[in-house]
């Protein structure tokens, strides 16, 4: 299984590790290690031919999962659908959906699920630009 570690802490940022991604097993949720207040974000791998156990559905949350390694199929109510690294697929609320691992190696991926509707500044007009000392 995966250990998820925190690498460092402060007053406005928390750095966590879910491990090398090449060895990654199993699911793991990262919202309470990091004390995120928006979103939840999760890791996943299934192996050849696995599928999560079951169809769920989200009440307020959309979810968005990123497919970092591997190919499958994604299912959203009765659409069927090829997926593989690279792909990113956004589903809404109150829709069930499920997700299949097809390729010889484990399929990797992030989910983030957040509020449906609730992004109104991102990018450039929730951001500025700002001076500060680079110690990078």
């Amino acid at each position: 299984m995966n250990d998820l570690k925190t690498i460092n802490k402060g007053e406005k940022f928390t750095h966590v590790s879910v491990g090398n991604l090449h060895g990654f097993t199993g699911k793991q949720f990262i919202k309470d290690a990091t004390g995120a207040t928006s979103c939840e974000i999760s890791f996943g791998t299934l192996n050849t031919g696995e599928s999560v156990p079951f169809f769920h559905s989200h009440k307020q949350n959309e979810e968005n999962y990123i497919i970092l390694s591997g190919e499958g199929k994604f299912q959203v109510n009765d659409n069927v659908f090829e997926i593989a690294e690279g792909s990113v697929i956004r589903v809404s609320t109150n829709c069930d959906r499920n997700i299949k691992c097809t390729s010889k190696e484990p399929m990797t991926y992030i989910c983030i699920q957040a509020k449906e509707g609730s992004l109104e500044g991102y990018t450039m007009t929730d951001a500025e630009v700002t001076e500060h000392t680079n110690l990078l």
